[in-house]
């Protein structure tokens, strides 16, 4: 048989990491993450990370992996993916990606475009226009002077609007002009399974996980690298809501409601990203034994 990759793909809050394991369970294989802040060792209460009994049930990748003062990058996990598999590969016929960063799971599927190396200065007063002007800013900046990006921009997630002025100031050139349409070719067959739940549904759990997040300690795990919030891995949900609420610019409820609107706005985000893929197979996140049992015959 050929070696096959299973790619489980939903919104934040959706259930996936439980699915996951079930599925690693059944077919006797382990788990890559494809998510962009798990692997980070000083976030975990903000990145919803698998807890201790979670981890130990299956082997997981890419969790735990790297410390914020690193750079990550899709480019990065594009090669550290396909070397999880190729490992994997050498002990179970199949193994198991999940995640929620769409950009990480194209990449590993479909490679990556070579893009220009940054300035550390320029990423840096990027960031810190960012922090200081917020959203807007980076929307007015690029819709200016660069058009034809945001016109297919994803225009509510700063990373990627950050990434497109970064390449802007470094090169002169659109984001675009680096960009090709051609996929790799992967030597292992590729099996998407999407979850996801009634929008009411999903939005309850996100309400419910931010809670137990707040009652976890995330105000004092978000002081804990509040040195470090320019970089790249804080600048996410989560975390700039609290920066804002040890900077005296929300109270404490306004920025767990913050927390509440942006990640609701976030898996809006990321099922808009899989809905687009034509592969991918759709499941109710409830369903957990009609994957399984769908999944059985496919493999």
């Amino acid at each position: 048989m050929k070696n096959t990759v299973v790619v489980l793909a939903g919104p934040t809050a959706v259930g996936k990491t439980a699915l996951a394991i079930r599925i690693a369970q059944q077919l006797g294989t382990e788990i890559i993450s494809a998510d962009s802040r798990q692997c980070y060792r000083e976030l975990s209460i903000g990145t919803a990370k698998p807890d201790a009994a979670e981890l130990s049930a299956v082997p997981h990748y890419f969790i735990n992996s790297h410390s914020i003062r690193e750079e990550v990058n899709a480019a990065m996990y594009e090669q550290l993916a396909l070397q999880y598999t190729a490992d994997i590969f050498t002990r179970h016929p199949v193994a198991i990606v999940t995640g929620g960063t769409g950009l990480y799971i194209r990449a590993f599927l479909e490679g990556m475009d070579n893009m220009p190396a940054v300035p550390p200065a320029i990423r840096t007063a990027v960031r810190e226009g960012y922090a200081a002007n917020g959203l807007t800013w980076l929307q007015e900046t690029l819709q200016q002077r660069d058009p034809s990006f945001y016109a297919t921009a994803e225009t509510q997630n700063p990373q990627r609007l950050m990434r497109a002025l970064e390449i802007l100031e470094a090169t002169g050139q659109s984001i675009n002009t680096f960009r090709t349409a051609t996929p790799r070719n992967r030597d292992f067959r590729i099996i998407k399974i999407g979850i996801q739940l009634p929008k009411e549904l999903l939005h309850g759990n996100i309400v419910k996980r931010v809670d137990a997040m707040m009652a976890a300690g995330l105000v004092d795990e978000a002081a804990s690298v509040k040195e470090y919030r320019h970089h790249n891995a804080l600048q996410t949900v989560g975390y700039t809501e609290i920066f804002d609420y040890f900077d005296g610019k929300l109270r404490i409820a306004e920025a767990v409601e913050a927390i509440k609107v942006h990640t609701r706005q976030y898996a809006k985000r990321q099922l808009t990203w899989f809905r687009r893929d034509a592969e991918m197979h759709w499941f109710d996140a409830r369903e957990g034994d009609e994957v399984l049992k769908w999944l059985e015959q496919q493999v």
